[in-house]
C-alpha cells in the first residue's frame, strides 16, 4: 500500500470510528441488529444491480468469444466490486482487476481494458444523472432548503472527476501515462539493464496506444455505449430498492422518493470520495447529512451505512476467495504452458 493510500485509509477509519462514537456504538449496533435475517435478503437483492452492471460490461465485449460471455462479465464485476469494497486499493483496484480477470479468460488485454474503461465511464455518467434524478424527485415532494450547497458541491466534484476522465480518454490516457513513465524511469532502467530496459518501456507504450485505439473504437459504436449507459443507470435505480429494504428491516420505513434520495446522493458522496479505500467514513457522513431530510434519527442513518457494509462483506468475502483460487489456477496453467514450450 502506498503512503498516500495508507494516509487516506487512516483518515477514513478515524472518521468512521469518530462518527460511530459520536452517536454511540451501542445505539447504532442495536439498530443494526434489529434487521436480523433481513440483512441476508438485502445481500440477495443486491444481485439485481450486480447483474445489470455486469450486463453493462458484457455489451461492450465481443460476444463471439468465450471471454465475451455474460458469465465472465458477471464474475469480473463481482470480484472487482469485492476489491473496491474490501481492499485498500481505492476505486482504481476494481477496474484493474476486472481487466486482468477478463484477460485471463482469453480476452486481448487491449479489448478488456477498453471495455472496462468505457463501462466505468458510462457508470460514472449514469451516476450523475441518477443523483440529479434523486434530487429532482425528492425536491418535488420535500424541502431541500439548507442542503443545496453541500449537495451541489458533491455533484460538482463528481462531475469534474468524470469530465477529467473523459478528456483524458480522448487524449490517449494510457499512452500518455506510459510515455511519462518512460521519461521518468526509462532512462534509469536503460542505464541499469541496457537496451532491454528501454525496450520494455517502449513495448508498454505501444500496448497502451493499442488500448487507447480500442477505446476510441468502442466509443464510435454508439449503440453499445448507449446500452452500457442504460444498463448502468438501471443498476443505480435498482439500488434504491436495497435502501428501501434496509430501512424496512431496520424498523424505519421510508417512501420510495426518500429511498431514492438516500441512494442517489449517498452514492454520489461515496463516488466523490473515491480516493478513500471503501469510502470509509465518507459514506457514513453522507447518510448523516441526508438523515434529517427524510426524518431519520442519526443512529438509523449510521445503521443504514453499516447494513450496506455488511452486505459488502457477505458478497465480497466469497468474491475475494474465488479471486484467490482463480488466480492460482491461472498461474498453474501459465507455468504448465511455459514448461511445455521449454521442453519443445
Amino acid at each position: 500500500m502506498s503512503r498516500a493510500a495508507f494516509l487516506l485509509l487512516s483518515i477514513g477509519a478515524a472518521l468512521f470510528v469518530g462518527l460511530l462514537a459520536w452517536q454511540g456504538f451501542g445505539a447504532v449496533t442495536t439498530t443494526l441488529m434489529s434487521a436480523g435475517w433481513g440483512l441476508a435478503v438485502v445481500a440477495a437483492f443486491h444481485l439485481v444491480p450486480l447483474v445489470l452492471d455486469a450486463g453493462a460490461i458484457a455489451v461492450l465485449l465481443d460476444r463471439k468469444t468465450r471471454h465475451g460471455s455474460f458469465c465472465s462479465a458477471l464474475k469480473a464485476r463481482w470480484t472487482g466490486e469485492a476489491v473496491n469494497s474490501l481492499l485498500p486499493a481505492g476505486q482504481i483496484g476494481g477496474p484493474v482487476l476486472m481487466v486482468r480477470y477478463l484477460s485471463h479468460r482469453g480476452a486481448r488485454m487491449r479489448d478488456a481494458a477498453a471495455a472496462i474503461t468505457v463501462s466505468t465511464t458510462t457508470q460514472a455518467l449514469s451516476q450523475m444523472l441518477f443523483a440529479l434524478l434523486g434530487i429532482v424527485v425528492f425536491g418535488a415532494q420535500g424541502d431541500l432548503s439548507g442542503y443545496q450547497t453541500p449537495i451541489i458541491a458533491v455533484t460538482v466534484v463528481l462531475a469534474a472527476c468524470v469530465l477529467a476522465f473523459c478528456v483524458l480518454q480522448r487524449r490517449g490516457m494510457f499512452g500518455r501515462v506510459m510515455r511519462i513513465g518512460q521519461k521518468l524511469f526509462g532512462k534509469r532502467k536503460a542505464a541499469e539493464d541496457g537496451h532491454a530496459g528501454a525496450g520494455r518501456w517502449a513495448g508498454l507504450a505501444l500496448r497502451a496506444d493499442a488500448v487507447d485505439s480500442a477505446i476510441r473504437e468502442l466509443y464510435r459504436d454508439r449503440k453499445k455505449v448507449a446500452a452500457s449507459f442504460g444498463l448502468n443507470l438501471l443498476g443505480w435505480i435498482a439500488g434504491t430498492g436495497e435502501v428501501w429494504l434496509i430501512m424496512h428491516f431496520l424498523g424505519h420505513p421510508v417512501s420510495w422518493a426518500e429511498a431514492l434520495l438516500l441512494e442517489s446522493v449517498g452514492q454520489a458522496i461515496r463516488g466523490a470520495a473515491f480516493a478513500i479505500p471503501g469510502s470509509l467514513g465518507a459514506q457514513e457522513g453522507g447518510y448523516l447529512l441526508l438523515a434529517p431530510l427524510v426524518g431519520l434519527p442519526p443512529d438509523a442513518a449510521l445503521a443504514l451505512s453499516l447494513a450496506k457494509r455488511v452486505r459488502e462483506l457477505i458478497l465480497g468475502i466469497p468474491g475475494l476467495v474465488y479471486l484467490h483460487f482463480s488466480e492460482r489456477k491461472y498461474q498453474r496453467r501459465r507455468a504448465a504452458t511455459t514448461a511445455l514450450q521449454g521442453s519443445d
